[in-house]
């Protein structure tokens, strides 16, 4: 082959603009070669066309390669560009070129041009792809100018742009991962037909995934995760007969999967979008699959049995969908499978044992299920012919109730992961399960495992974390643990440990995370612990460690988590607990701290919560705590800090809960808290702050609760607090404000609780309520409301507590509410009321009305004739006396008046109100003090219904039928002023179990008076006295179920009103007419000094009720409380007195001994000796029983609290046959 020259003339022309020339050409032709003339043009010659037709600095002729058939004149018509068409026409034949005069300069060009030269046959395709990928590219936002450096005009374009690869010059990859590219996926790039692979992951693409993207029919591979595509997969997407990986995981995609895919896929990956429809059979066809993950999405139906015909399948992931059924055993053909996930579905039945011992199976995921029966002992220890494989098994979260144990002595496994927390597995720690030696991580939490945790633990040398949280494993921890040097996570919650800390933890330096709260563990912190220098958590929380926090644990300065809430530390808080700088969250709360808050605790500035609720602490907050940017929890209630409410507060924008109820805080409350936009608790409750409730509050708009009751606050409740749409708790009782209830209230719809009691609020009660759907407590009892009740609010559906009582409403009640809510108390204590359920009718009301009008027309009358002869009385006696003293000045004799001889001396008692003295005070009844001296008959002995430690109480009966009880304290040196305060305040106390004070008279020290209900039916002391004596009959197990009930409910309400009650006992537990308990004789220690604390214990009739650590300190306390109410239950229930018992036995020992023994019957009171024991009465006799017992534990924290006590007596239902209009069903309880 040779190489020749020939001169051609083309004429180009710009189809642009119209310009047209003719080029001198010279053509390097390869004779003998198989080139079309069409192939004529490259990249190069257009660059040149462009600059010879439009001007530029370089005017010289293009050379190009060019062939032809023969060496025959030829013309052809050649399209090579869209902007430019050319007619090339043969100048000279070949053997003419020899003599052509620019022979030198050509065969020059000929060596410097042919490497630029390239075959022209490739030349409109690329064309092609260089305008798809332009396209593709307008269409797409590119915030980081990622695809700026797509030049059309380079030379090598498109094959040196950024993410494009060719082979042979054509685009064969689209690679364009992480680069923020967002907008539609263009069609064009269907133009790319030689494609092999596309990767746009990780972008912000949206629209549907084009279907013409099927044209690209030498796909290899296609990876569209991590953006926006929405709408269907396309079914066209089966054309793709070559594609081997399908990814489009974390998208919007919804719909089916398509019933045809690629058959040759090997990797298919639709996790995380909007996919639903059952998963479809036909995807067994694809023999070729290597990988399926379908995570994430809402597939339903049941994991299709044909799955198992995938041999090659490797990685099966269905994880977090809607899936039921069972798990198909027909996954154990499944050969090659690795990984197995199904974790978050619905999945019933057990786990076939042959997918468990798969020969290559190294991960089994299937946790969030409903699994039950037993754990195959092929998932931890592999007895087949195959090598052990399995290494990683997550089964949380389901219903297994045990093991099944290996056949053979030794564990043959390879298992380095097994949690199976939050299941029901019941027995001891599973022996065996210490031979799996390769074990990292073992997590049993949650489940009710008892006994002691065997020493063989230790074996567990590879350890690393080991979690046996929340079962009931007692002894203690065993030192042999010490053995696993690499444990960086042990978790012991929550179970009944005891005896002290084990020092030797402290020996295993590796730990970062040591939880031991919730047991029972005594003593001190251990000095070891502060060898953890890498520890990060520490829990000691919920335990009965005492003494002062340990020095050595302010230099674990790795510590982000501090918790030792709960237990009986005392002391100051040290100022060195500064040093932890890491700390992210503190919590003292519940210990016996005392003295101020350290201002160092301003140096932690990653604390985040902080939480020293339920101490002494005392003094004014450091200024320092407002310094703390990261700060979202601050519980400090239940202390005795005092000051200011900090104003500070303000500055810290990430506040989420601020709660400093039950302390001593004054001040007003900071107008600039409404800055805390992220604030969603607000707790300033029984605190002495005064000023207006501040408008800026309702800029709070996430608040969910508001509590600022029990203060001084006054001004008018503000309209502003109806911005806070989110509102669901709203207390503003015990205040002093005034004005009426914002109508606008209605506007925080999701409100779920509203207490204005116990305010000064006037005007009607707004009919807008009705439009709180989730309103459930309405308490607007004891202001000066008026006006009637709006009928509308029967209508909202959610309320179950309601109290206007109180008030100066008046009009019918609405019968629909009034049948509603069926109690009188929640309507008392209104004169204008009427209707059901209230005794009055209101056609008394109405005659009582007109009766008033006469009576007043009569009065004035009468007054009027009263004066009128008073009048004339008075003139007749100055005339006689102005004669006697005209006889008297005539005779000369002038005596001295009897009267004003004795006015010094005269004897005689005038009535406190003639006097100007104090007046009885009553709240809602019209009582004077000289009714109620004669109502008791000038305080007859015969009156007296009880003697108590306070005083005596009496029995009032007044003229108009009325009954009260009038107690009558003891000679105390209580200031006046402060004892009104005091009776005021428990006034507020009300509740359907408590009895409820009505009045109060502040006179002498020897005269204070305060007025209760009269309850008729004596108290519990009487009534279990008549029914010993009347075999019980009286007393049957429903009505000592509802006593008992009423007893915890008004005891739970007092505690949830942070208030002790110091003496529970039957003497203090009274009965209305229906026989409902009320609870006596609380609140009554600060109206009066007469007697010291340490008398309350020593007092005969509490003797056996007081707690014994109330007994040692003299100090009463919730706990004590509780165990107080214990013995008031077991005497209730067995009719045994506290008192029968010797000192080596109290009524507690009794009743453990008769239940070790078995000797249920001997617990039974003559009265319930007729339970059936195949009654349901009979369990809720014993549930009782285990009530009583866990209230007189010994340990003061292993005492449920008073509404938990409620909780579990709710539990037993009480028969109909019961026939109280009290039953407490009827109103829910407030706790």
């Amino acid at each position: 082959m040779f190489l020749t020259l020939i001169a051609i003339d083309c004429k180009v022309v710009c189809k642009g603009c119209a310009i047209s020339k003719v080029v001198d050409l010279f053509i390097c032709i390869h004779l003998e070669s198989r080139w079309s003339i069409r192939k004529i043009v490259s990249r190069n010659f257009l660059e040149m066309l462009c600059v010879f037709l439009h001007g530029g600095e370089s005017q010289t002729s293009p050379f190009v390669h060019f062939h032809l058939n023969g060496p025959k004149r030829k013309e052809t018509m050649v399209q090579f560009h869209s902007l430019f068409s050319a007619t090339v026409t043969i100048k000279h034949k070949p053997t003419s070129i020899l003599w052509h005069s620019h022979m030198p300069v050509l065969l020059l060009l000929v060596v410097l041009w042919a490497p630029l030269l390239t075959c022209a046959d490739r030349s409109a395709v690329t064309v092609v792809e260089i305008q798809a990928l332009t396209s593709f590219k307008l269409n797409l936002h590119d915030p980081v100018g990622a695809l700026d450096g797509w030049d059309p005009t380079s030379p090598a374009a498109p094959c040196d742009w950024r993410g494009v690869a060719c082979t042979n010059n054509r685009v064969t990859e689209l690679r364009l991962p992480r680069l923020q590219l967002g907008g539609r996926l263009s069609e064009r790039v269907s133009e790319l037909r030689m494609l092999r692979k596309i990767s746009l992951r990780s972008n912000n693409f949206n629209g549907t995934i084009p279907s013409s993207l099927s044209k690209c029919t030498l796909l290899w591979s296609l990876f569209l995760q991590d953006n926006s595509f929405s709408g269907n997969l396309p079914t066209e997407i089966a054309n793709l007969t070559g594609l081997k990986i399908l990814n489009v995981a974390l998208n919007r995609l919804s719909g089916s999967i398509p019933g045809i895919l690629p058959l040759g896929l090997k990797a298919l990956d639709l996790s995380s979008n909007a996919f639903s429809g059952a998963i479809p059979s036909s995807i067994a066809n694809l023999y070729q699959l290597q990988l399926i993950n379908l995570s994430y999405n809402h597939f339903t139906g049941e994991i299709p049995a044909s799955l198992g015909e995938l041999q090659q399948l490797q990685y099966l992931w269905l994880d977090h969908n809607l899936l039921g059924g069972t798990l198909p055993s027909a996954l154990a053909n499944c050969s090659a499978l690795l990984h197995l996930s199904v974790e978050g579905n619905a999945l019933t039945g057990v786990i076939p044992s042959a997918i468990s011992v798969l020969p290559k199976l190294q991960v089994m995921s299937l946790s969030q299920n409903n699994f039950t029966g037993s754990i195959p002992a092929s998932v931890l220890c592999n007895g087949s012919v195959h090598a052990p494989s399995l290494r990683i098994v997550h089964l949380s979260f389901n219903g297994f109730v045990d093991f099944v144990g290996p056949e053979m002595s030794t564990c043959i496994s390879v298992l380095q992961v097994l949690d199976i927390q939050h299941n029901r597995i019941r027995g001891t720690f599973p022996l065996w399960l210490t031979n799996v030696t390769t074990l990292t991580v073992l997590d049993v939490s949650n489940n009710a495992l008892f006994g002691e945790v065997p020493p063989q633990i230790g074996n567990l040398v590879k350890l690393e974390v080991l979690k046996m949280a929340n079962n009931s494993l007692t002894g203690t921890i065993p030192v042999e643990l010490k053995k696993c040097g690499f444990l960086s996570v042990v978790d012991f919650e929550g179970n009944e440990f005891g005896g002290e800390v084990p020092s030797f933890l402290g020996d295993v330096t590796g730990l970062r995370v040591l939880y031991l709260g919730g047991n029972h563990f005594s003593g001190s912190v251990p000095v070891s612990f502060g060898n953890l220098s890498f520890l990060e958590m520490l829990s000691l929380r919920g335990n009965r460690l005492n003494g002062s926090i340990p020095e050595m644990v302010m230099r674990l300065n790795n510590l982000t988590i501090l918790d030792l809430s709960g237990n009986k530390f005392t002391g100051q808080v040290y100022a060195s607990i500064g040093n932890l700088n890491k700390l992210m969250v503190l919590n003292l709360s519940g210990n016996g701290f005392s003295g101020k808050i350290p201002s160092s605790l301003g140096n932690l500035f990653k604390l985040t919560t902080l939480d020293l609720s339920k101490q002494n602490l005392s003094g004014e907050l450091p200024l320092e705590l407002s310094g703390l940017p990261s700060l979202q929890v601050v519980a400090l209630q239940e202390n005795k800090l005092s000051g200011d409410v900090p104003e500070g507060f303000s500055s810290l924008t990430s506040l989420q809960y601020v709660n400093l109820s039950s302390n001593a805080f004054s001040g007003n409350i900071p107008e600039n808290y409404g800055f805390l936009r992220s604030l969603l608790v607000l707790s300033l409750s029984d605190n002495d702050i005064t000023g207006a409730i501040p408008s800026e509050i309702g800029n709070c708009s996430g608040i969910e609760i508001l509590e600022l009751g029990s203060n001084s606050l006054a001004g008018r409740i503000p309209a502003d607090l109806s911005r806070l749409t989110l509102l669901r708790v709203l207390d503003l009782s015990g205040n002093n404000l005034t004005g009426d209830v914002p109508a606008e209230i209605s506007k925080c719809s999701g409100l779920t609780t509203l207490l204005v009691d116990h305010n000064r609020l006037s005007g009607e009660i707004p009919g807008s309520l009705w439009n709180l759907p989730n309103l459930t407590m309405l308490d607007l009892s004891a202001n000066n409301l008026s006006g009637e009740i709006p009928s509308n609010l029967s209508m909202i559906p959610s309320l179950v507590f309601l109290n206007v009582s109180g008030n100066n409403l008046d009009g019918e009640i609405p019968p629909t509410l009034g049948s509603r809510f069926s109690y009188p108390d929640v309507f008392a204590d209104n004169p204008g009321l009427c209707g059901k359920p209230l005794d009055t009718k209101c056609e008394d009301i109405d005659n009582g009305k007109d009766r008033k009008r006469m009576i007043v027309l009569v009065v004035v009358v009468a007054c009027g004739a009263f004066v009128l002869v008073l009048f004339c009385c008075f003139y007749v006696f100055s005339l006689l006396r102005w004669r006697k003293r005209l006889k008297q000045g005539v005779s000369g004799e002038k005596k001295k008046s009897p009267a004003r001889a004795s006015s010094g001396t005269s004897g005689g008692r005038s009535s406190s109100t003639e006097s100007g003295g104090p007046k009885l005070v009553m709240f809602n009844t019209k009582v004077t003090l000289a009714e109620t001296i004669e109502a008791t008959r000038q305080f007859d002995e015969e009156n007296v219904l009880s003697r108590t430690r306070y005083g005596l109480v009496f029995k009032a009966c007044y003229n108009d039928g009325m009954v009260l009880s009038i107690r009558r304290l003891q000679d105390g040196s209580l200031d006046e002023n402060m004892f009104r305060k005091e009776a005021e305040s428990l006034g507020k106390v009300k509740h359907r179990n408590l009895i409820v004070l009505r009045g109060y008279y502040a006179g002498p020290p020897d005269m204070r008076l305060l007025v209760y209900d009269y309850m008729p039916n004596g108290n519990l002391a009487t009534l279990l006295q008549e029914a010993s004596h009347q075999d019980g009959h009286v007393l049957n197990w429903p009505m000592r179920h509802l006593i008992a009930l009423g007893i915890a409910r008004g005891l739970a309400f007092l505690h949830q009103s942070s208030m002790v009650h110091g003496t529970v006992k039957p003497q203090n537990v009274l009965f209305d007419a229906d026989f409902e308990a009320h609870l006596s004789d609380f609140g009554l220690e600060k109206l009066t000094i007469a007697t010291t604390p340490g008398e309350a214990s020593t007092s005969a009739s509490a003797l056996g009720y007081i707690s014994p650590e109330a007994v040692l300190t003299g100090e009463a306390t919730k706990e004590s409380d509780v165990y107080s109410f214990g013995i008031v239950l077991l005497e209730l229930l067995t009719g045994k007195r506290p008192v029968m018992f010797t000192q080596d036995e109290d009524i507690v020992k009794w009743v453990k001994k008769q239940l070790q023994r078995g000797q249920i019957t001997e617990l039974l009171e003559p009265g319930l000796l007729e339970l059936d024991p195949e009654s349901s009465e009979w369990e809720e006799f014993l549930l009782g029983v285990k009530v009583g017992l866990l209230c007189t534990a010994p340990d003061p924290l292993d005492r449920p609290t008073m509404s938990d006590i409620v909780f579990m007596l709710e539990g037993c239902r009480v028969g109909p046959d019961i026939p109280s209009s009290a039953d407490p069903t009827s109103q829910p309880s407030p706790v």
